[in-house]
């Protein structure tokens, strides 16, 4: 048994000092979202008893459970097809070693370099002529076409690494390219699947800048529209503004807390070597 030294001391002391930073958030956000509307107190001082009328408020009167919903259908809509086609478009990039694949992989990773935000107003004309204005496919296609590069590059670099000698054993066993594909290496790539689906379903639930742009002309929001709209030009009410935020936090909350191992698991695999 290792003894106790003052290094192991100012190691505890600097991880609960740390804890304490990570836990302020936290507190204020709960503190805020239920403090009493008749009390004022200071930035970071809790009322009590708490006050659960905000949250009463705040799902009633911004439509929180339509937009809950459309945040929801469009995370689904928007990543599993990205897993999906980029997991098809890397097979070939990381199986064919001809010169076509690498410059094509490589055209791939460019886009990870490239600011959406950029694009914007072109973006925003195509969408208008498409007549996808307020529709959350407006939405879904740039979270595709967006997380596209970064999937690419993840499913490539992990099928390099993985070998030939199962799918030579399905081929044996009669195969095919497509066949293969589905039912033997997509499974195998569950690390980096399950990487993609958290972080790229945190991001599409998360997001506020495209909904905003394409949906602020219809009635699809989303759970971030919904908060905002709490907020005004010149006053904001915050404690539906926090009381909002929490209950729009808490369904991918839970989601990332259940599927978190997966993250690390699958960054290991897909960046190694």
């Amino acid at each position: 048994m290792r003894p106790y030294t003052w290094r192991t001391m100012l190691l505890e002391v600097g991880l609960l000092a740390a804890g304490v930073v990570f836990f302020i958030p936290f507190f204020v956000l709960f503190s805020v979202a239920f403090r009493n509307p008749d009390a004022a107190p200071g930035p970071l001082d809790a009322t009590w008893p708490p006050n659960f009328d905000n949250l009463v408020t705040a799902w009633t009167s911004s439509a929180m459970g339509p937009a809950l919903a459309n945040s929801a259908i469009i995370t689904v809509l928007s990543v599993v097809p990205m897993i999906v086609l980029s997991s098809a478009a890397a097979y070939p990039l990381a199986r064919y070693t001809q010169a076509w694949s690498k410059g094509l992989f490589y055209f791939f990773v460019l886009g990870l370099l490239f600011a959406g935000q950029a694009a914007t107003i072109p973006l925003y004309i195509l969408i208008r002529d498409l007549g996808l204005m307020g529709t959350i496919w407006a939405v879904v296609l740039i979270h595709v076409g967006g997380a596209m590069p970064f999937g690419v590059f993840l499913y490539t670099t992990f099928l390099r690494e993985l070998p030939r000698d199962y799918e030579e054993a399905a081929a044996l066993d009669g195969c095919g390219g497509v066949k293969a594909f589905a039912r033997v290496v997509f499974p195998l790539m569950r690390p980096i699947t399950g990487t993609l689906l958290i972080l790229q379903a945190l991001g599409c639930w998360n997001d506020f800048f495209i909904p905003l742009i394409y949906l602020s002309s219809g009635s699809n929001l989303t759970a971030p529209l919904a908060v905002y709209s709490y907020v005004g030009t010149y006053t904001a009410d915050w404690p539906l503004v926090f009381s909002a935020l929490l209950i729009s936090i808490a369904p991918i909350l839970l989601f990332y807390l259940f599927a978190q191992k997966h993250i690390i698991k699958g960054f290991a695999a897909g960046l190694k070597g």
